[in-house]
């Protein structure tokens, strides 16, 4: 013969179902802000590139000779 469960005990399993989802919840809440915190640290201790080097040149136009022929299209409409 199968033994019904006491509404007692069915209450208790829910209650620490819930308080281990909450548990579980709240650790992994912590576990991504200490790995933002950890993201932003590398970020920041990153090497810092060299001293930039900005170098201004003005480019003069090569001469252009004028075209060699014209030559004139006229599409008319089918």
């Amino acid at each position: 013969m199968a033994e019904r469960s006491d509404p007692r005990q069915r209450a208790r399993e829910r209650g620490s179902a819930r308080v281990l989802r909450l548990l579980f919840a709240g650790v992994a809440l912590a576990l991504a802000f200490l790995l933002g915190i950890a993201f932003a640290r590398a970020l920041d201790e990153r090497p810092e590139d060299g001293a930039s080097v900005t170098s201004v040149r003005t480019l003069s136009p090569l001469p252009q000779s004028g075209p060699m022929r014209t030559v004139t299209v006229t599409v008319t409409a089918p």
